[in-house]
Formats: structure tokens, C-alpha cells, sequence
């Protein structure tokens, strides 16, 4: 049965939004937590090598990472859809199904990690003095893809239900495994950037293995069967939803993968600044990314109730709480930038390169929250596959030329760098309102 508190089809909006994203954002600002931690103690105690090998290495887990949680959107939108519809029965096959083309996707992503940690590395032009070490990262995480994929999958599922604060909780075990194992093996062993590597991995398993844990003690509204687990219709549907989100977003992080890679081209210190940007980065991204992830449920849940007006006004709201925040943390990240990155590092070159590419990069705290809240509206929707086009857009035609041009300046700025990713998100958004005004009119003449 539905608590009041996972049901959004009734109630404020406002407060349901606000109390379901709130541990999603918790959730989010713990797993960013994970690879600052690493790059914060590698940056104390470890080789700048090893700093750069994070940095790179990082910048690759999070590029599989984030298309593993595009893909299990899926099953988010697609639980709480059936809980709109009052078909809570299918949802006992939908998880079945998904368990077992998620465990295919992890091997495939074990073998290729592991096997091609060297020429990934390579190819993101590491630098000479951190080539080993950074494939060496690679590889090790490679070896805990089970546990990173395995907790994406169990957070969609529980999100899709309205339940938002257990994945919360595994992740809040997870972060403190990997602070503990990160100042034993890299400030204790000086293991350096695999030190870092390693503590990643035993945190995300530690997190699967009390989910499960946690599974077991718990009722949910639903049941299943050992004839669920197959690739079955429910599943291929999610599939149908998740797949254009994942291509989309494994694209994108490619094409971060080759701005680090331009970076990379302008030197060890701005490879390690950049690097130690991109976390104060993630970090500024979690709210929107919070929004984007909570609006998939809330709208879900609507439209499978047939309620749109109630959609639509979830989508504005989420607008309004973005740009509140989004506001204050722009002016942190102007004013404030070279304290931020300082928390990474003592190289005042570092530093400097770092707030550099800050300043440039500082609008799109602002132009997400309306972007991301919008994404939210159409994943609500099943409107992926305009997700991934308009994603595609964004990055191949405008962020990733542009940063290219300004990365082969004579006087390369990583500020002008940085300011290839509001421009590109501005263009999204004119895109958004253009595709928004087309499916609203689509959906009148349904009605």
C-alpha cells in the first residue's frame, strides 16, 4: 500500500517536492563526497602523479557511473507509473527483469575496465607521469563495477516506490568506509592514487551489502517471483525509457573525457586544476540534478494518474526552488572559487588554475535549475528519446567545439574553457520551451 508521504498525486506540491528531494540531494552530495575525499587525500598525502591519476581516473567511474543511473531511470519513471496507474503487480517482474539485464551490462563493463584500463587511459592523454597510475585506478574500480551498478539499480527502485531516504542510507555507509579506508591506505600505506581506488571500491560494496541487508528486513508493496527474473516485457519497456537516457549521457561524459583530454594537452598543473575544479563542480551541480531526479518520480506518478495540470505545476516549482538556490551557489563559486579549490590542494598554481576555470563555468549554477527541471518534466513523460536529442545538441554542437576552439588559443584560458557550458545549456533550454510548447499541444489534442 501507498504511505501519504510517497503519494504525489495529492497534497503541496512544494512540500513533497522539497521532502522527497532532500535525501535524493543528500544521496548526491555523498556520492560527490566519494571522489573529493579521494582527491583531497591523494592531494595531502599523496604524488601530484597521483592527483592527476584521480582526477582522470575519476573523471572515467563517473562517466560509467552516471550512465548507469541514466539507464536505471527506467525503472524509476516506470515503478512510479504503475503506482499512478494502481498497477503495483507489474512491478514485481519489472525488477526481476531489470536484475537480470543489469547483471549482463556489468559484466560487459568488468571486462572492458579491466582489460582496457591502459588504452583508456591513453586516450584520455594522461600525462606521462601518471599514465600508470591512473590506469591503474581505472582498473581497480573496474574490478568493483558489481557494487557501483548494483546500488544505482537499488536506488531506482526504491525512489520509483516515492522512497527516497534508503538510498540515502547506503550511500551514507558507503561514504564513511571510503573516508576511513582512504586515510588508512593512502595517508596511512601510502598506496597514492590506488590506495584511493581501492577504498572506493570496499565503500560501494560495504553499501550493496547492507541494502540488501536492509531488503530483507523490509515489507514492500510488492512481490517477487523467481519466474520474474528474465527478460521480460516490463523490462524492455524500462529499457525503452532508460536506453536513449544512457546513450545520451554516455556521450556527454565522452565528451567531458575530451575536454579533460584538451586540458590535459595545456600541462600537469592545469590537468590537476581542472581536476580539482570538476569536484567543486559536482558538487554545484547536485542541486539540479536532485530536482531532475525527484521531478522523473513526482511527474511519473501524475501522469499515470492522469493528472497534467499537477505535472506541469511540479515542473515550474522545481524551476523556483533551482534558481533560489542556484543564485546563492553562483555568487560562492565567483567570490569564494580560490578557497574552494584551496581545500584540494596546497599548489598555489593548482589553486589558480582551478578558480580559473570556476569563473567561467559559475552561470551554469543558474541556467541548470531551469534546464534540469524541464529534463525531469520529459523523463516524467517517457519523452526520452527528446531527452537524448536535445542532450546530443547541447554537447556535440556547441559545449565541445567551443571548449575545443578555446583550448587551441595561444593564450589557452581555462575561464573561457569553463564558459563553453552555459552557452551550451542556454541553447538547451531554447530547445526545451520549443519541444515544451509542441507537447502540450500534442497532449491537448490527445485529450
Amino acid at each position: 500500500t501507498m504511505n501519504d508521504k510517497a503519494d504525489f498525486t495529492q497534497g503541496s506540491i512544494l512540500k513533497k517536492l522539497i521532502a522527497f528531494m532532500i535525501p535524493v540531494l543528500g544521496a548526491l552530495i555523498l556520492q560527490a563526497a566519494y571522489g573529493a575525499v579521494d582527491l583531497l587525500v591523494v592531494g595531502r598525502f599523496g604524488t601530484t602523479a597521483g592527483l592527476s591519476a584521480v582526477s582522470t581516473g575519476s573523471q572515467v567511474l563517473n562517466l560509467v557511473t552516471f550512465v548507469i543511473t541514466q539507464f536505471a531511470m527506467g525503472i524509476t519513471v516506470l515503478t512510479a507509473r504503475y503506482i499512478g496507474e494502481k498497477k503495483q503487480e507489474n512491478i514485481g517482474a519489472l525488477i526481476g527483469g531489470a536484475t537480470v539485464l543489469f547483471g549482463i551490462v556489468s559484466v560487459f563493463l568488468f571486462i572492458i575496465m579491466i582489460l582496457c584500463a591502459l588504452p583508456i587511459s591513453t586516450l584520455m592523454q594522461a600525462p606521462d607521469q601518471a599514465l600508470n597510475l591512473t590506469s591503474m585506478y581505472v582498473r581497480i574500480c573496474g574490478g568493483g563495477i558489481f557494487f557501483i551498478v548494483a546500488y544505482n539499480v537499488l536506488s531506482a527502485i526504491f525512489r520509483g516506490l516515492g522512497d527516497s531516504k534508503s538510498p540515502l542510507l547506503f550511500v551514507a555507509v558507503a561514504c564513511l568506509i571510503n573516508v576511513v579506508g582512504d586515510l588508512v591506505l593512502v595517508a596511512g600505506l601510502h598506496l597514492d592514487a590506488a590506495g584511493a581506488a581501492m577504498a572506493t571500491v570496499l565503500a560501494q560494496a560495504c553499501s550493496v551489502l547492507f541494502a540488501l541487508g536492509l531488503l530483507k528486513k523490509r515489507q514492500l508493496p510488492l512481490e517477487i517471483h523467481k519466474h520474474d527474473f528474465k527478460i521480460n516485457p516490463h523490462c524492455i519497456r524500462a529499457m525503452k525509457i532508460g536506453v536513449p537516457l544512457a546513450l545520451q549521457e554516455c556521450l556527454t561524459q565522452i565528451s567531458f573525457l575530451a575536454l579533460c583530454a584538451f586540458i590535459n594537452r595545456l600541462g600537469l598543473e592545469a590537468s590537476s586544476g581542472y581536476g580539482v575544479a570538476c569536484k567543486i563542480v559536482n558538487f554545484a551541480m547536485l542541486v539540479p540534478s536532485a530536482l531532475m531526479q525527484s521531478m522523473a518520480s513526482f511527474v511519473a506518478q501524475n501522469v499515470g494518474a492522469n493528472n497534467e495540470k499537477r505535472a506541469k505545476q511540479s515542473m515550474f516549482t522545481g524551476m523556483g526552488i533551482g534558481l533560489f538556490i542556484g543564485v546563492i551557489v553562483f555568487c560562492l563559486v565567483m567570490l569564494k572559487g580560490d578557497m574552494l579549490t584551496a581545500i584540494f590542494t596546497t599548489e598555489q598554481a593548482v589553486i589558480n588554475q582551478g578558480y580559473a576555470y570556476l569563473k567561467g563555468f559559475a552561470l551554469e549554477t543558474i541556467v541548470t535549475a531551469v534546464l534540469f527541471s524541464m529534463i525531469g518534466y520529459f523523463n516524467g513523460h517517457d519523452q526520452t528519446v527528446w531527452v537524448m536529442v536535445q542532450g546530443l545538441v547541447q554537447t556535440l554542437l556547441v559545449r565541445l567545439p567551443l571548449a575545443y576552439y578555446m583550448s587551441i588559443q595561444p593564450k589557452a584560458s581555462l575561464t573561457y574553457i569553463g564558459l563553453a557550458a552555459p552557452i551550451a545549456t542556454i541553447v538547451g533550454i531554447l530547445l526545451n520551451v520549443c519541444f515544451y510548447i509542441h507537447l502540450n499541444r500534442s497532449i491537448k489534442k490527445i485529450g
